[in-house]
């Protein structure tokens, strides 16, 4: 509601409750993406490796500063428990962040002006004479920023508030495919289970199966731009995941796509190579 920059960081494990705290799962995603009151998407990421955690929070954080939004970072317990060496970068290396930080007082301002192509609003440094304006949990105006229940007002920025999140699909990568860019089976996962998709993946097409391919998530919410042309290129999609199979419901929810099938685990352990390879192997022959 109010349209600050926030990041939350979620380490999944076994739940609910404590469950099983020192065991890995994917049981969140659904309450990052809608664990809230109210009509209120967020920017939802996933880090899939120890080494690219670094990378994902600051993608987070880029994200958030520069969107005005609330940012979820999921990671996991196997992510959490992992170690892998990686090279820290400088900050001359790392993307700039552009905040919508303004500081002078200009004629015709208004709290809740946008940037016309993010739809970001305006954030006033607190304190500066001459910006200040009431934030809090409560609606507010479109453009004074003060407290307002008009109903039309509502649904314009209940409105407004969604479509800024679907824009920065155009300010994340493209989805990608590894090893055949089309046939029989793509392998579909997300967040942490990467490195074990990865390599049943690469197994299977070194025993000749060499038209499976691999498509990995990172961005849950919004999802990359090009992802239902990607879904389309191959007979039958398997969705992994270690829950009860949150991600292909997403993939449902967005896509009017057949053959969608999911294997799923939840007993607080990662993937095995051999157990993915003998799934992989029964959904082709």
């Amino acid at each position: 509601m109010v349209e600050l920059p926030l990041v939350v960081v979620n380490v999944q494990r076994g739940g609910p409750s404590t469950g099983l705290p020192t065991k890995t799962e994917q049981s969140d995603l659904m309450q990052a993406m809608y664990g809230r009151n109210g009509e209120s998407p967020v920017i939802v990421l996933a880090a899939s490796t120890p080494s690219n955690c670094f990378n994902y929070a600051f993608q987070a954080a880029k994200l958030a500063l520069e969107h005005m939004t609330p940012v979820i970072l999921l990671t996991d317990g196997y992510i959490a428990n992992g170690s892998e060496p990686w090279k820290i970068k400088s900050v001359s290396e790392m993307p700039e962040i552009k905040n919508n930080k303004v500081t002078k007082v200009t004629e015709n301002r208004h709290p809740y002006d946008r940037d016309e192509v993010t739809l970001a609003r305006n954030w006033a440094v607190p304190g500066t004479f001459g910006l200040e304006h009431r934030i809090g949990g409560l609606e507010k105006d479109k453009i004074t920023g003060d407290v307002s229940h008009d109903p039309e007002n509502h649904e314009f920025m209940t409105k407004i508030r969604a479509e800024k999140i679907k824009r920065v699909q155009s300010y994340i990568p493209e989805l990608t495919i590894e090893f055949a860019q089309e046939g029989d089976l793509l392998v579909v996962g997300w967040g942490g289970t990467y490195g074990s998709l990865h390599s049943a993946v690469k197994e299977l097409n070194k025993e000749g199966y060499t038209k499976i391919g691999y498509a990995h998530f990172n961005y849950i919410n919004p999802l990359p731009k090009n992802t239902e042309s990607v879904l389309r290129k191959f007979k039958k999609i398997v969705v992994c995941e270690l829950n009860n199979g949150q991600f292909i419901n997403i993939l449902k929810m967005n896509f009017d796509i057949c053959g969608l099938l999911q294997y799923n685990k939840i007993q607080g352990l990662p993937f095995g190579n051999s157990e993915l390879i003998t799934e992989f192997k029964k959904i082709i022959d």
